[in-house]
Parts: C-alpha cells; structure tokens; sequence
C-alpha cells in the first residue's frame, strides 16, 4: 500500500530542552512530536451516500455526548506525577509519556477488536428478546390484569375514601389548633 502523499509525519526531537539552542535565543521551543490530524480523514472514509442518511453519523464523532464515562479521562499527568524534590531526565519523561500514550491507545483499540464486536451482539440479542418479551407477553398481560381488576380498584378507592380520609381528617384537626410560639427572654 502506498500512503497518501497530503499525510503529515510524526516528528520527534530527542534533544533535553536544557542543551537547545532555541532557549538561549529566547524563541518558542518546537514541538517535540504532534501526531497526524485524523478527524478529517475519518469524516472523509464516512462520506458515502449510505452514510449521509443514516442515523448514526453524528454519534461518530460524538461518541460520549452524555458524558457516560467522564471519569475515565485520564492524561499521563494524572498517572504519573513527579515532584518537584525529584525529577528524571527530561529523555525518559518524553519518552515515558510517549510510550504510555501509544500503549494505552493501542491496547484499548485491540481489546475493543476482541471484546466490543461480541458483547454488542450480545447486548442487542439481549435487548431484542427483552423488548420482545415487554411488548408482547409483561405489556397485554398487565393490561388484562388491569381489566380483570378494575373492581378492585372501585373497591380500593371506596375503602380509602370511608375509612382512611377521616381518619387522617379528624387527626388533621386536632393538630391544627396547636401553635408554636417563640419568645425571647
């Protein structure tokens, strides 16, 4: 396979910013490594006029909108802090942080490929007999439950309306003349 030839390349400088020219100037240092822009390639693999009518084109890039997972947003810093008292080489920070960044992606996308196909398959199955069942077997059934019982509810509503409302009335009564006064003294 040939790459394209608009793709940019990942550059990485392996300089400690202590031996740099460029500070000594007084200039910007350079970016040790930017990776390749990928948002717009995806959107152009996902242009095809299937995809321009389907439902599911805005959730690409928009994959948490809810913010479901928030919590799992999670940067080197966050992982590994050193202080101020010690404090590695410059090289192995890089370095330390560059390979985190790769292993955690890469790993995620591999266990993604094993797992995620299987446990949506799973998980659409599941709900699929699960609203199957609630449309047709929980939902008529419950209805006819309500239909059979409708002189139940007659009843329920006749023994709350002789019984239980004064009882609660009267109580409601005789708490009423109680007031609580303050007064200092």
């Amino acid at each position: 396979m040939m790459k394209e030839e608009d793709s940019e390349e990942v550059q990485i400088d392996l300089e400690d910013s202590s031996d740099s020219e460029e500070f000594r100037n007084g200039e910007e240092p350079e970016i040790l490594w930017r990776a390749r822009p990928s948002l717009e390639e995806e959107e152009d693999i996902h242009t095809s006029a299937l995809v321009e009518i389907s439902d599911t084109k805005p959730l690409i890039n928009a994959r948490d909108p809810r913010g479901t997972n928030d919590c799992l947003k999670v940067t080197f810093e966050d992982v590994i802090a050193e202080p101020v008292s010690v404090r590695s080489g410059d090289r192995v920070w890089f370095w330390s942080n560059a390979l985190f960044e790769v292993s955690r992606v890469w790993v995620y996308r591999i266990v993604t490929v094993l797992l995620a196909i299987p446990i949506s398959i799973t998980s659409g199955l599941l709900f699929a007999i699960l609203s199957c069942l609630h449309i047709w077997v929980v939902g008529p059934c419950s209805r006819c439950a309500l239909v059979g019982a409708r002189w139940l509810q007659s009843l329920w509503g006749v023994v709350l309306s002789i019984v239980v409302r004064p009882f609660y009335t009267s109580a409601a009564r005789c708490c009423g003349g109680f007031s609580v006064h303050m007064a200092r003294e």
